[in-house]
């Protein structure tokens, strides 16, 4: 497993099974959780080092970091492999008994996509980030609990100084702190959000991305 900022969420009592949602405390409690989780799927081992768990100013974010040959997703495609979606099946069944509100994300490398004419990287991160999400609620995730599905293309890229890079293509799940705690996850977790600044393309519930400029996966 892989926290690349090196961020814990401060001591506190864990998550609690009674469905409400997280304050700060709560979050490396549920880290743990998610960690033993991911260990009891089998294509876990393989990939536990493309699998980014880390508490940042919005959540907890867990990172589904791709290679050039598509580990999560079908490369240059929405079409999740079956390692996808056991991982994400395995996560949805510890976020799932949560009522903290998920955004998820899809993001792609700067590489112009080589697909079909008007279909770009908006389109594919905003897919991919709909296709993710039909998978956690076909694992437990409640409708109501997806906040946005995000699609941000190149724009926020994991790794800023190599925009072309494969390991900037993922998915992130985050689960959102419960706005009462505002105050405090700011002054603990400043600085711990994923960089860039890019607007996302939004998803719709059938995986139609809003129309922008096209790139790749």
């Amino acid at each position: 497993f892989r926290d690349p900022l090196g961020k814990t969420a401060g001591v506190g009592t864990g998550v609690n099974g009674s469905g409400e949602g997280l304050v700060l405390n709560d979050m490396s409690k549920l880290k743990e959780k998610i960690e033993e989780a991911f260990k009891k799927v089998p294509e876990f081992e393989k990939l536990q080092d493309k699998i980014l768990v880390t508490v940042t100013g919005e959540g907890l974010r867990i990172d589904f970091v791709e290679s050039k040959d598509g580990l999560f997703f079908e490369s240059g495609s929405s079409v999740p492999t079956a390692a996808g979606k056991n991982l994400l099946a395995g996560l949805a069944k510890e976020i799932g008994a949560i009522s903290s509100p998920l955004l998820v994300e899809g993001h792609t490398d700067s590489q112009p996509f080589n697909g079909r004419t008007g279909y770009g990287n908006w389109e594919l991160s905003a897919d991919r980030a709909n296709a993710a999400r039909r998978i956690l609620q076909e694992a437990g995730v409640g409708a109501k609990q997806i906040s946005q599905v995000r699609g941000y293309a190149d724009q926020k890229s994991l790794h800023p100084d190599k925009p072309d890079s494969p390991s900037n293509r993922r998915i992130s799940i985050v689960v959102m702190y419960i706005s009462g705690d505002k105050n405090d996850k700011e002054g603990k977790t400043a600085g711990a959000a994923t960089s860039g600044h890019g607007a996302a393309a939004p998803a719709s519930a059938h995986g139609a991305a809003a129309p922008a400029p096209a790139k790749h996966h």
